[in-house]
């Protein structure tokens, strides 16, 4: 007999909805979910299918449904709310990544309305369009997209992210492979300049996990994301960092990378539980905190 797929989903679905009951939570807050068009959809994936350079490693892809399927798998998981995340690789192509992201809001309400940029001349222009749409977090990603966070072209973008207090997503470490502008060089030079700037710091900026938890530590609006750090898929964290995550509680977003992960999406959820930092800091990391960054009702209700 072959099983069903279905069944598989729904048991994970019920596995994940049962980790945020027991902690009395509304559901989820996932601030690293990624939705894309189909043409970059499949282009992501086959650069992940090859395990190049770019990647590392063997990286099997868990979730390649449609994208009605898995917005369908997050709702039935209790994923309340969740970016798109798009993200730019190159010049010209950031406002038909931010046009498409801005028509899946329309589809699917609960989603986080999101738009990325790129450095080139006319990124304030279409930024501030965006912000006055009312945009509601960007994203950038040094690794693909090759360009340092304080290149001139992004000044008066960064400006305008700074007064408006929009979040930005920013892969900035240097995993999953390194190259010259991943790093926490650039993050610092940027927040010298605007200290003001809400960055969500994704993957805890792994693998240069202190270097990014002490930027978290010395900016009031700067944050880490969980995604895939503490999963058997990466490697461990740093033991001796775990103490000064409790201390951060109130600056730790859960993100999964949804649904570019090689496992279930519970397991994430298992391995923050696996640092033992307690119900409360799990109630923060997993909902209150995305709620409050985010500006979202503490109960969830409400788009």
């Amino acid at each position: 007999m072959v099983d069903d797929p279905h069944d598989t989903d729904d048991s994970e679905a019920a596995g994940v909805r049962a980790f945020w009951q027991a902690l009395g939570l509304p559901g989820l807050f996932d601030a690293h979910v990624h939705f894309l068009p189909p043409n970059i959809q499949r282009a992501v994936y086959a650069v992940f299918d090859a395990a190049g350079p770019k990647i590392g490693r063997e990286w099997p892809i868990r979730y390649r449904q449609s994208h009605e399927e898995r917005v369908g798998l997050l709702r039935a998981m209790g994923v309340r709310r969740f970016p798109t995340l798009p993200y730019a690789h190159k010049p010209g192509v950031a406002t038909y990544l931010n046009d498409w992201a801005a028509d899946f809001k329309r589809h699917v309400p609960e989603s986080l309305w999101s738009a990325t940029f790129f450095p080139e001349e006319q990124a304030a222009s279409y930024v501030g369009a965006a912000l006055g749409a009312g945009v509601e977090v960007f994203k950038v990603h040094l690794q693909v997209g090759e360009f340092h966070l304080d290149d001139p072209l992004l000044d008066e973008v960064w400006g305008q992210l700074e007064d408006a207090g929009t979040p930005v997503v920013v892969h900035a470490g240097s995993g999953p492979v390194g190259n010259e502008f991943t790093g926490p060089e650039s993050t610092r030079r940027l927040l010298a300049r605007f200290p003001r700037l809400t960055l969500v710091l994704a993957h805890m900026g792994a693998p240069e996990c202190a270097e990014f938890l002490g930027l978290a530590e010395a900016h009031e609006r700067v944050f880490l994301d969980t995604t895939m750090v503490f999963t058997d898929f990466f490697p461990p964290y740093p033991a001796e960092l775990v103490p000064r995550l409790r201390d951060l509680s109130h600056w730790v977003l859960l993100g999964s990378d949804f649904p570019t992960i090689p496992y279930p999406y519970l397991h994430q959820l298992e391995g923050l539980a696996r640092l033992d930092l307690g119900d409360d800091w799990l109630r923060a990391v997993c909902w209150e905190n995305g709620a409050r960054v985010f500006g979202v009702p503490a109960d969830g209700v409400g788009h």
